[in-house]
């Protein structure tokens, strides 16, 4: 197991503090994705209050996942104390702005006071609070906070959401010291995409990562001030230390499906294409599809005829125009997967390429030559 740092151990006693509402707000607002909101553990709905120093350290979890974020306070009495998260939140943003008065009282309430608001809720006993583990600074990997943010974006919609496929539950994170790739599949598609740059790696390493956990990186790598990313990893979890914030995540364990295995090498035929266009295109066709989401794309010379029909509601056709050559085709997709790309391609022009119609497709970003990134969607058709 990697070795872990010390951190200031926050002080037993009673709890007081003065914090602006707008820092308050901003840390609690990064957190709602973490807290548990099924309430069959209660104290996971609460958010642990910390002091630190002149610190308040704010941890919350569901076990899986937890997320611990540090920001500035007037500490009047050190101390720790629990409050119920959601009801905070909605509470505290209705407040006017300026300072908010926090306050550990006797039984696990809390005092909050603001103005001439004055409000006290019932907490739950610090000691149910589970513990986490510290931060294996020492072991920590610098990754490039813009890089991870593309990546994850383009990759976390293709994440299986079926709980029994336990090992597509998650992303497959790539580190080698001159390239980092990351890959998603549920089955049905797979995105693959792939950046160089310089990794403190001496070797590949794999690491699996849920997809709750990567859609709270890809939220909070939105902060502005943030240029990398510190990554590390136990026996058990995985940390991503983001500026003042910590998450921390359970391992997913299995071995993640041979990717490289279906990734279609020979594809002859492309049809290029504008991504506004197809994108509409597809939304307007797939109003009237059926059950399955299905659409239909027929090729011939210079268009590409997308189509769908539903008993119930209709039929819809849209003609495309494009350079391609080859002999006429017909495909079948799930539209939603097609969207899902075209959303997060991020270029004007895409590629799609096929070599029989019932065999895996292919999209790609039409990027330019000085792009950081290899950017490859494979889909595989529907019957039709």
């Amino acid at each position: 197991m990697a070795t872990t740092t010390a951190q200031p151990e926050p002080q037993p006693g009673s709890f007081e503090i003065q914090i602006d509402k707008h820092e308050l707000m901003r840390e609690l607002a990064s957190t709602q994705g973490v807290v548990e909101r099924k309430g069959a553990i209660p104290i996971l709905s609460n958010f642990l209050f910390e002091t630190v120093g002149n610190n308040l350290m704010i941890t919350a979890t569901d076990l899986d996942l937890s997320l611990r974020t540090v920001c500035t306070a007037h500490v009047k009495k050190q101390g720790s104390c629990t409050v119920p998260a959601r009801k905070l939140y909605d509470y505290a943003r209705l407040l006017t702005n300026g300072e908010i008065s926090i306050k550990s009282m006797p039984n696990n309430w809390v005092q909050i006071r603001s103005g001439r608001s004055h409000t006290k809720m019932v907490g739950l006993p610090r000691a149910n609070f589970p513990g986490l583990p510290l931060f294996p600074a020492q072991s920590a990997i610098s990754l490039p906070k813009e890089a991870l943010r593309t990546m994850i974006g383009r990759t976390i919609f293709a994440i299986s959401a079926e709980e029994s496929r336990y090992t597509l539950n998650g992303g497959l994170l790539i580190l080698q010291p001159d390239t980092i790739t990351m890959v998603a599949t549920d089955g049905h598609r797979l995105a693959y995409i792939q950046t160089a740059t310089s990794i403190n790696v001496n070797s590949e390493t794999r690491i699996l990562i849920p997809r709750k956990a990567l859609a709270e990186i890809h939220s909070l790598l939105n902060a502005p001030a943030v240029d990398v990313v510190q990554f590390a990893r136990d026996d058990s979890h995985l940390f991503f230390r983001i500026g003042s914030r910590l998450l921390t995540s359970r391992q997913l364990t299995g071995v993640f499906p041979s990717f490289e295995k279906v990734m279609p090498q020979d594809l002859p035929h492309s049809l290029p294409l504008t991504s506004t266009e197809f994108l509409k295109a597809i939304q307007r066709v797939s109003q009237f599809a059926d059950t399955a989401n299905s659409v239909r794309l027929k090729a011939e010379k210079n268009e590409l005829r997308l189509s769908s029909s539903n008993s119930e509601t209709g039929e819809s056709e849209e003609i495309l125009e494009t350079t391609f050559g080859g002999d006429a085709f017909k495909m079948g997709f799930n539209s939603t997967y097609l969207l899902d790309f075209l959303k997060a391609a991020g270029t004007d022009q895409v590629t799609f390429r096929f070599k029989e119609p019932n065999g895996a497709a292919e999209f790609t970003p039409n990027e330019t030559a000085a792009s950081e990134f290899k950017y490859r969607y494979v889909v595989m058709p529907m019957r039709i």
